[in-house]
C-alpha cells in the first residue's frame, strides 16, 4: 500500500468557491497536504497528463476542459492514500456517488465532477511527479 496519492481540484470547483470546502474534507478525512498550487494547465501540459485517454473520443474535449480554467493540484499523504481517497471522493458519475463524498456534493456532472484522484499507487507518483518538483514537497 502507498502513502500518497494526487488530486487536482477541476475548474469548475475552484470558479465555484469550494476550493476551500474540498480541502477541508480531505484534511478532516485524516490527510496530510504535502504539496498544493493553482495552476492554469495549458493545452499542451492537459494533453501531456490525460495522454492515457488520447485514443479515447471525449480527450480533446477533455484536454479544453482542464485547460480553460485554473486547477488545484495537491500531492496528499496517508496510510493507503489512493484507496482512502477514492473512497473520499466517490463514484466518477456524481449520480452514483454516496452520500458525503466529495463528488455527491460537489460535483455538476460526470464530466464535471470536482476532482481528480489517482487510481493506483504507481499513477500517484507518476502524477505527483508531473506536477510537483522535489523542492515543492514538504
Amino acid at each position: 500500500m502507498g502513502n500518497i496519492t494526487f488530486t487536482m481540484i477541476k475548474p469548475e470547483a475552484v470558479v465555484a468557491g469550494n476550493t476551500g470546502a474540498i480541502l477541508n474534507k480531505i484534511e478532516a478525512a485524516g490527510f496530510r497536504i504535502v504539496a498544493l498550487k493553482k495552476i492554469h494547465l495549458s493545452k499542451e501540459r492537459a494533453g501531456e497528463f490525460y495522454a492515457v485517454h488520447s485514443d479515447r473520443p471525449f480527450y480533446g474535449e477533455l484536454v479544453d476542459y482542464m485547460s480553460e480554467l485554473p486547477i488545484i493540484a495537491a500531492i496528499l499523504e496517508k496510510d493507503n492514500a489512493v484507496a482512502d481517497f477514492r473512497t473520499l471522493i466517490g463514484a466518477t458519475n456524481p449520480a452514483d456517488a454516496a452520500k458525503g463524498t466529495i463528488r455527491a456534493e460537489f460535483a455538476e456532472s460526470l464530466a464535471k465532477n470536482a476532482v481528480h484522484g489517482s487510481d493506483s499507487d504507481e499513477n500517484a507518483h507518476i502524477e505527483a511527479d508531473f506536477h510537483f518538483s522535489a523542492e515543492e514537497r514538504l
